[in-house]
């Protein structure tokens, strides 16, 4: 019978020796001591343990895969292509949207924020909300500041809907792409370090446009000075999250190529918000109604000759 000593575990120091000497290893080698049991039956010959530390290749490669952030493989015909797209919970979201109102210099959207996990959830419920905040808010302002006016009739504007949602799409798609090809062309062959793809690109300009959905509710208030102040604030804000984010892309250009490219999306981004502004919040003048007049009637009395 073993007594309590022979039942030790004495190889643990020696393991973390050689752990810690050779951190990546995956097998380590330990030479077993001898025992009464073995010293008898091979001649006090000591043994040596083979401990294996590595685990399933295809556990390890799904988990990377998973930490990674990576997108499930597929044709695009597929359903499961188009879900990997959706594949983002709330609190990234959050995260996201928190990060597109406070911007930081040094902090790039993309790399701090989507870690090579771009979705197309929060870009498309973003156009969605602005839409429909944009048209609500501009009759709402349109209807405050006319109320008071009897020549005034109000009329449903359906068509606004249709204009604000292609106008605001198509910013959120069609300048992406052309950034993305002007990316793509410019670095050309040599792929340069820092490049995005056209996910991300999209994902980046979808949450730079959230900050106008608050901006648009408050631009019910009847102050005009307010509402310039409320749109060059929002402005700053979201154009300070696309410059910081595609800036470092493009510093290594020469210094024309850099600046034109930076002052192409400014501009597009003011001409989207300052648009928005003009022809969903202008206030129609409504002259009033003309007083209809009796028209005077001239009666020419004819004298027959006699």
């Amino acid at each position: 019978m073993a007594s309590p000593n022979d039942l030790q575990f004495q190889e643990f120091e020696e393991a973390a020796e050689l752990l810690s000497a050779n951190p990546e290893a995956s097998t380590i080698r330990l030479s077993a001591p001898d025992s009464p049991a073995t010293a008898g039956g091979r001649g006090g010959g000591g043994g040596d343990v083979k401990l294996d530390l590595s685990e399933d290749e295809e556990g390890q490669e799904e988990s990377s895969e998973l930490l990674g952030g990576q997108k499930p493989t597929g044709g695009f015909w597929t359903f499961e292509y188009y879900e990997s797209f959706f594949n983002v919970d709330t609190v990234q979201v959050l995260d996201r949207l928190k990060g597109s109102v406070l911007p930081l210099p040094g902090r790039n959207f993309i790399k701090h924020y989507l870690r090579s996990n771009p979705d197309l959830y929060g870009p498309f419920w973003i156009c969605v909300t602005l839409v429909f905040s944009v048209v609500i808010s501009g009759n709402v302002s349109t209807f405050l500041s006319e109320m008071k006016n009897p020549a005034y009739h109000y009329r449903p504007q359906f068509h606004r809907v249709t204009i604000a949602a292609v106008v605001i799409f198509m910013y959120a798609w069609l300048v992406p792409i052309g950034l993305w090809g002007f990316l793509t062309w410019r670095q050309g062959t040599e792929r340069q370090t820092g490049g995005y793809s056209f996910l991300e690109t999209v994902c980046v300009y979808g949450y730079s446009l959230f900050i106008y959905i608050p901006t648009s509710i408050l631009w019910i208030i009847p102050f005009e000075w307010l509402r310039w102040m409320l749109i060059l604030v929002a402005m700053v804000i979201s154009g300070s999250v696309l410059v910081l984010t595609f800036w470092p892309v493009v510093r290594d250009d020469t210094k024309v190529t850099a600046v034109a490219t930076v002052v192409t999306i400014v501009v597009l981004h003011t001409l989207l918000a300052i648009g928005c502004k003009l022809y969903f919040f202008h206030t129609d003048v409504y002259a009033p109604a003309p007083v209809p007049t009796t028209p005077a009637v001239h009666i020419t009395l004819a004298t027959k000759a006699h």
